[in-house]
């Protein structure tokens, strides 16, 4: 466009006419003018006096410098849209650069978006500005779009960056990473800690469980061989029963059990130092009522004798460690009871279940205090000791049966249930040994 004009211009200048020299004061001037197709520009002819231009010129002259204003105003405009575009262009650089170095590192400079951005220089990237203001206006105008697209891309770029949490600052999220380093290593540890312990554990709980089943079968065998009986005893009575214990789970038993009975004696010999309170040398419990007869003494409380579970308080006391024997009578008129111990008559009374028979086909436990017929023990009822010459008749024995028996003068086995090896079973721990009463008695005195 501008060697257009340019040509115009001289064009107009130098069209149709001849140059004419004239000297001033001043110095060369240069005149032009027209000469007629066919004479010979060589030709001197007489100079032709200066005419004012016509209206045409001028209006030609016109339009020229309103083309030339409106080519400078817009190459103006150019220049600056050109610098606007740089500067567009240079934050849309270092915002990519920022977003592709959050991207990638997880990390960003909290402060690089308050750079000051007019002092960035880079290449022109506009290029050569086409000389059609048409074709410059189509340009800028796809520049700006482009430019639109990328700024969307940054922002959309920049959301997903402060959703994965990228956008922290560096030294936030070094913390972080060193924080959750050393959590990891903690958590290892006590993993393999605890798996250390769980192996030790287990180790430990096996050569248990070996230990206890080793034990346990010892146990059961030697309780199989006493439950068997020992054919070493020197006669049949010659022995005694011993609970060292306060369990739950260490009796004898009564192979036979009793008939209906209206009266009974009930002797036997104990040796207990257990404090406070012996236990329960025996019951007998019947379907319907598990306190059919019992002996015991139980905590604080003096022995006791239960029939039918009334409730009789005699005057004994075996917890000295030394053998007693001891004998209960009982009949069911008017429920009269007698209390011996060693041959001595220590107590009497009335009134203990009177006119109750004693109910048959129950189970006599040796040891232990029945809740039920045959079991449900508790272990602070239990009787700790030894126990021999356990006997029981239908009747009501004399004074001086009873004496000849405790100074071992006689031997009385119970018409109803005699203290025999092959009537009495052990279970729990509990063990059947070789005594002869008497020369125990004497030893002991």
């Amino acid at each position: 466009m501008l060697a257009f004009l340019a040509g115009l211009l001289c064009f107009v200048a130098l069209g149709g006419g001849y140059v004419a020299r004239g000297q001033d004061a001043k110095g060369t001037r240069f005149v032009c003018t027209s000469i007629p197709i066919d004479a010979d520009p060589n030709c001197p002819l007489p100079p032709i006096p200066m005419q004012s231009t016509s209206p045409q010129e001028d209006e030609l002259r016109n339009t020229v410098m309103q083309l030339r204003e409106t080519i400078l105003q817009q190459k103006e405009t150019i220049v600056n849209q050109r610098d606007t575009i740089k500067e567009l262009t240079g934050k849309l650089t270092q915002c990519e650069s920022a977003s592709e170095s959050a991207m990638l590192n997880g990390k960003q400079n909290q402060g690089s978006w308050r750079k000051d951005f007019s002092k960035t220089s880079g290449k022109d990237t506009m290029g050569d500005l086409p000389r059609d203001p048409s074709e410059t206006i189509d340009n800028l105008g796809r520049t700006m779009q482009s430019l639109k697209d990328r700024l969307e891309n940054l922002e959309q770029q920049q959301m997903r960056a402060n959703t994965s949490g990228a956008a922290f600052p560096n030294e936030l999220h070094d913390l972080l990473q060193r924080r959750l380093g050393d959590l990891e290593n903690q958590l290892l540890n006590k993993v393999s800690e605890l798996e250390d312990e769980k192996s030790m554990l287990y180790n430990e709980s096996a050569a248990h469980h070996h230990r206890t089943d080793t034990a346990l079968n010892t146990l059961l065998e030697r309780i199989n061989e006493l439950e068997k009986g020992n054919s070493g005893f020197k006669s049949p009575e010659d022995f005694k029963v011993s609970l060292p214990l306060r369990t739950n789970y260490l009796y004898g038993r009564i192979k036979k059990s009793l008939p209906e009975m209206y009266a009974f004696t009930i002797c036997m010999w104990l040796k207990s130092s257990t404090s406070p309170g012996i236990g329960a040398p025996f019951s007998y419990g019947v379907p319907g009522q598990a306190n059919e007869i019992v002996l015991i003494e139980w905590g604080d409380n003096p022995i006791e004798l239960l029939i039918n579970d009334k409730v009789a308080q005699l005057p004994l006391s075996v917890s000295d460690g030394r053998w007693h024997h001891i004998c209960i009578t009982w009949t069911t008129r008017d429920g009269l009871w007698e209390a011996y111990q060693d041959g001595e008559k220590l107590g009497s009374g009335e009134n203990l279940a009177p006119w109750h028979p004693i109910k048959p086909g129950g189970v006599i436990i040796l040891g232990q205090e029945q809740d039920t017929v045959g079991g449900r023990f508790d272990a602070t009822q239990a009787f700790v000791g030894e126990m021999t010459q356990f006997n029981i008749w239908d009747r009501v024995l004399k004074a001086q049966d009873i004496m000849s028996m405790a100074n071992c003068s006689s031997n009385m086995p119970g018409n109803v249930i005699p203290w025999v090896d092959n009537n009495v079973d052990v279970f729990g721990g509990a063990t059947k040994w070789a005594l002869e009463m008497c020369e125990e008695r004497l030893y002991d005195s």
